[in-house]
């Protein structure tokens, strides 16, 4: 088990040094004021990032050596309030994984959004679990909510809890919205009742199988920000959501 770890260290280190190569070295956040360029699918950068702290209460974060935990305050805030409600709630601490670089701009493992400070990755494996070792935190894989064939939900998976922590994500202050697996969308809306309201704001994407992505708004006077275009009225469980099976 040690030999595995050590392995599977030396290959984060190497895709790290890979990813500093292509992408260029980390250096600190852009001195000043928040100031975010671009957005989207176009990319981007931002100055006066802020730092996510490693641990905290309710969350920790995953894969240090490859992720990088930079984002506009709106978004680390985020996360922290999202980690305190989760722990308020019960569920275990979240794992959470890439944000953005210090300046933004391209990062590895193609997350073309995650590059203007407002977009993060938690995991959705809510089954039960205390803080992990430092060495867990760097090695862990996390598991898939979704049956292979991307068609349905992995019942072993599946309970309250991960109905619980993406409610959760979608009543934070300033989250534009939640992408989860289609099949993870499909089987909230089988699932869902009472108030349906905050499934609008839970959109499919491609993979995000084992994590949630949460994209923020624009921070107010950021008037060379991108905004997204809001999510379309209703709750998505229509035929917009069968087309990702069709």
């Amino acid at each position: 088990m040690n030999f595995l770890r050590l392995l599977l260290f030396g290959l984060t280190m190497l895709s790290a040094r890979a990813a500093e190569a292509q992408y260029g070295p980390i250096g600190p956040p852009a001195a000043g004021p928040l100031h975010i360029i671009g957005g989207g699918s176009n990319g981007g950068c931002i100055a006066g990032a802020v730092g996510l702290p490693p641990l905290g209460d309710g969350y920790e974060t995953i894969h240090g050596t490859i992720s990088h935990f930079w984002g506009a305050p709106v978004t680390v805030q985020g996360v922290i309030a999202l980690g305190q409600k989760a722990h308020a709630n019960g569920l275990p601490p979240l794992l959470v994984e890439d944000m953005s670089r210090p300046r933004g701009g391209p990062m590895p493992g193609g997350h073309v959004s995650h590059q203007v400070g407002l977009d993060v990755d938690v995991a959705l494996d809510m089954r039960t679990r205390g803080y992990l070792s430092e060495g867990l935190r760097e090695s862990i894989t996390i598991a898939s909510l979704v049956r292979p064939d991307y068609r349905d939900i992995e019942p072993s998976m599946w309970g309250e809890a991960v109905v619980r922590v993406i409610w959760l994500a979608t009543t934070l202050p300033g989250v534009d919205r939640v992408l989860v697996n289609a099949a993870i969308k499909q089987q909230l809306c089988r699932t869902v009742t009472g108030d349906r309201s905050w499934l609008r704001f839970v959109r499919p994407w491609y993979g995000h199988a084992a994590h949630m992505h949460l994209h923020f708004k624009c921070p107010p006077g950021q008037v060379e920000c991108v905004e997204t275009p809001p999510p379309p009225p209703g709750d998505g469980c229509d035929a917009s959501l069968q087309w990702w099976f069709d």
